[in-house]
Order: structure tokens, then sequence, then C-alpha cells
């Protein structure tokens, strides 16, 4: 008798992210893909209308929908998830002394504490399945850039959270792959961008031009695409690989100058951040 197939819960699947290219890929490989989202219209249209994709209404930060993903998914897999990738997240670019703190905790619940609540929502599948899950952080969490305090410490919490999970999870006979993702050329900003303008009040009003023009996606000309960056991780997860991983646009050069020599990346941060300041 054939094996089952294989099934794959990806979060935040909007058409031109991260997570429809992973979908992509997975779906390629032979998996059953669940493609989940908070508005399930914005999955694109070459994943929804294809066999052995499934896509579910997410909202990562309602227990009552987590609740129902898993009950969806449980019925079509027999209570198993090979797969779960934790790609949901959001941005906010502003100077911290001026970010509304009930905003920076909804980035936070959104980063940070749905992973949790989707890990442990979904673990008995994962464990009955002997799986993988894969939390998407970012280089940010280690190279900090300015104006982006809220978003690098949320990734931060989930880059050593998630490490810390695969060392719980491991004893479970569940593999946790923590991704440290650089550039992809994505529409992320325009999906899941808190946009504030620059208060007059604001220290940094002078330069808030420059500041408010941060998420225009100009920082990430050049970048891989979705799909690429979804080749990538889908070899590493098949490979059985566990731990950090880096993947993205320079993702070799930044892993090799955040270890060599951490201090010197903060410093050239801290540089650029004051001559654009002046």
């Amino acid at each position: 008798m054939a094996p089952p197939r294989k099934s794959v819960l990806i979060t935040g699947c909007s058409a031109n992210g991260i997570g429809a290219g992973l979908a992509e890929v997975f779906h390629e490989k032979g998996y059953h893909v669940f493609a989940t989202a908070r508005t399930p219209s914005k999955v694109p249209p070459t994943l929804s209308s294809s066999a052995n994709v499934t896509v579910l209404r997410l909202d990562v930060v309602s227990p009552e929908s987590i609740a129902a993903a898993v009950e969806s998914v449980s019925k079509e897999t027999d209570g198993r998830l090979d797969v779960l990738i934790n790609n949901s997240g959001g941005t906010l670019v502003l100077p911290a002394l001026d970010i509304p703190i009930e905003e920076g905790k909804k980035i936070f619940d959104l980063n940070f504490w749905a992973p949790l609540a989707m890990l442990q929502a979904f673990a008995p599948l994962l464990i009955k399945s002997r799986g993988c899950v894969v939390n998407n952080t970012s280089a940010n969490a280690v190279c900090p850039m300015p104006l982006m305090s809220v978003y690098n410490g949320s990734k931060a919490a989930l880059a050593t959270s998630s490490e810390t999970w695969r060392r719980e999870l491991e004893p479970l006979g569940v593999r946790t792959i923590t991704l440290m993702t650089c550039g992809v050329k994505t529409k992320f900003v325009d999906n899941y961008h808190v946009s504030f303008r620059v208060p007059e009040t604001s220290q940094y009003f002078k330069i808030r031009d420059f500041i408010e023009s941060l998420p225009s996606g100009r920082l990430q000309e050049g970048a891989i695409s979705p799909k690429q960056f979804g080749v990538k991780v889908v070899q590493v997860v098949e490979k059985g690989t566990v731990g950090t991983v880096w993947a993205g646009t320079n993702a070799f050069w930044a892993r090799v100058e955040v270890w060599l020599s951490p201090q010197l990346v903060l410093m050239i941060h801290d540089m650029q951040g004051r001559e654009r300041m002046v």
C-alpha cells in the first residue's frame, strides 16, 4: 500500500508573499498543502484551484480560528501533520520613541505569540507524524535595523524561542527549523505593514520623509523571489535539517558577518543610522 501523502500547513499565504511561494513548491513536491490566510481570497488562484491544495481561513491571533483549522486538518489527514510553517508576520517602521505601545504589542502578538499558539495547537498532529515545525524569523533578529525595534525584537524573541522549542520537541520526535530570513522580494510590506505617520512632536520629525519611505519596498530590490526562497526551504525540510537555517538574498554573507564579527556589524548599522539622521 502506498504511504499517505505528506501534508504541510503554511500560515500567511497571500499572493506574492513567502507563504504562497512555499505553498507552490511544496505542492510541486506532492504534498497536500493547507494554504491559510486571514482573507482566503488573497491566496493566489493558481493555488486555490489546484488539486491537493486546501485553502483555509486562519487568523493566527484568534484561538477560535486556530482551533477550527486544527479540526479541518485533522479530518483530512487522520490527525496528522508532517510540516507546520509559521510564516505569518507583520512590521511597523517608526522610531522607538514614537511607537504606540498598544500597536507594538499587536506586532508581538502576530510575530511571537501566534507561532507559539500554533505550535501548541498542532503539536499532537506533529507528534503523531514525527513531523517538522518551521519558524520564519528574520536576519533583523541579530542585525537590528534602526527604526524597526518592535519588529526586530519580536523576531529575536521568536528566533531564540524557536531554538528552545527545538530542544524541547526533539525528545517527542518533532524537528524544528529556525529560518533566519534575509531579502525576499514580496508584497510583505503592503500586506502586513502597520502604517503610522511620524508625529510633529517627534525628535525625528526632520527626517520623517526618509522614515516613511522605508516601507516602500525599495529595500527588497534585487532580492530573490518567494518561489526561489521556497525551493531552499523545502530542500532543508526534506533533508531532515534541524536548527538555524539562513535563507534569502545574501544569506551566506550575512551569516558570515554575524558569525565572524557581530560587534562590527552592529557598528556599521549604527554608523549608517547616524548618517541618515544627520
